[in-house]
């Protein structure tokens, strides 16, 4: 039978690529990229076939005239390729990715979308360029909507990362299977809500994310400067109980926070974290490995990496 192998969770900033030079905390810059680097170590340790990739969605590849909850590609996956992250076609497991949907609504637990020519950004391209470098694996991507509210609550997130590792263990033949989740932690992105813009920033940022479909390059530069003139807003005390509670296994208790409670303790970005806890949900939420947290300012994010190994886990229990 198929197993699931690894976990990993890791954050992602596309300042990291576009302003490394600028970089004033360069000591933490560089520990943060080391412990990239560590988990990509690990990911080519336990050689898995397949990554589940469970990424946040920029408005590169949804827009506001459809915004799911969940897109699982099933089909062809091509990365838009902003700020110098990897670009084009993707490599997609369809045999999993289509078992996994098919799982998925069969159980009558979950109707996710999904698309046969599914557009990911750097919610997911970051950890392509930085956690699969060099690795031959292929990925079943998986988009949740964290930026356009309603946002799935933090308890379905949960399910669905319980439901998604039913559906792999059940998968036919002998696939090794890791999952990456994407993005987080605390920060606050200078992004209105859609449902209620104020001022010509968030004006155009809302224009953006709705007409944006076939020409989002045109409002790149814009979108870049009101992000690059945001102060940072990060919430450290939040992050490291956060990775404590994954550390411990306890990743579920996040659930406790509404959409609005997690907003007001860690930022708007902090609504990433979808992605972590449903990749600690697919590793049964065994005890995480921290491999950094660094609080970057200049990313306007708190930036951090752990792992699950849940072999690890069971040489523990039986030492």
């Amino acid at each position: 039978m198929s197993e699931i192998v690894l976990g990993v969770g890791a954050s992602h900033s596309t300042l990291m690529n576009t302003h490394w030079e600028e970089t004033p905390h360069k000591d933490r810059a560089e520990r943060f990229r080391d412990a990239l680097g560590a988990a990509r170590d690990e990911l080519a340790r336990v050689r898995p076939d397949t990554v589940v990739l469970i990424g946040s969605n920029h408005f590169r590849g949804f827009w506001l005239d459809l915004i799911p909850p969940f897109t699982l590609g099933v089909g062809e996956c091509v990365a838009s390729g902003e700020s110098g992250t990897p670009k084009g076609p993707q490599p997609v497991d369809v045999p999993l990715a289509q078992h996994i949907a098919d799982s998925l609504v069969e159980s009558g637990r979950f109707d996710p979308a999904f698309s046969a020519r599914l557009q990911i950004d750097h919610g997911q391209s970051h950890a392509i360029q930085y956690l699969f470098d060099g690795l031959d694996v292929e990925i079943v991507p998986l988009v949740v909507n964290v930026f356009a509210h309603p946002l799935p609550t933090l308890g379905r997130c949960e399910e669905l990362g319980r439901a998604i590792r039913e559906a792999v263990l059940a998968f036919p033949g002998e696939r090794r299977v890791a999952v990456v989740g994407s993005g987080g932690l605390s920060h606050r992105l200078p992004w209105p809500d859609w449902r209620e813009p104020h001022g010509d920033d968030e004006e155009f940022m809302v224009g953006a994310w709705l007409d944006g479909r076939n020409n989002w390059q045109d409002y790149d530069a814009r979108r870049r400067e009101i992000i690059r003139a945001a102060e940072a807003s990060l919430t450290p005390e939040f992050d490291e109980e956060f990775l404590t509670l994954l550390e411990r296994g306890e990743a579920h208790r996040l659930t406790e926070y509404t959409t609005e409670e997690l907003e007001k303790a860690a930022g708007n970005g902090a609504q990433e974290l979808r992605t972590w806890l449903l990749m600690a949900a697919a590793l049964d939420h065994a005890p995480a490995r921290r491999l950094a947290y660094e609080p970057m300012p200049e990313w306007l994010t708190g930036m951090g990496v752990a792992v699950i190994d849940p072999a690890a886990v069971d040489a523990g229990q039986s030492a």
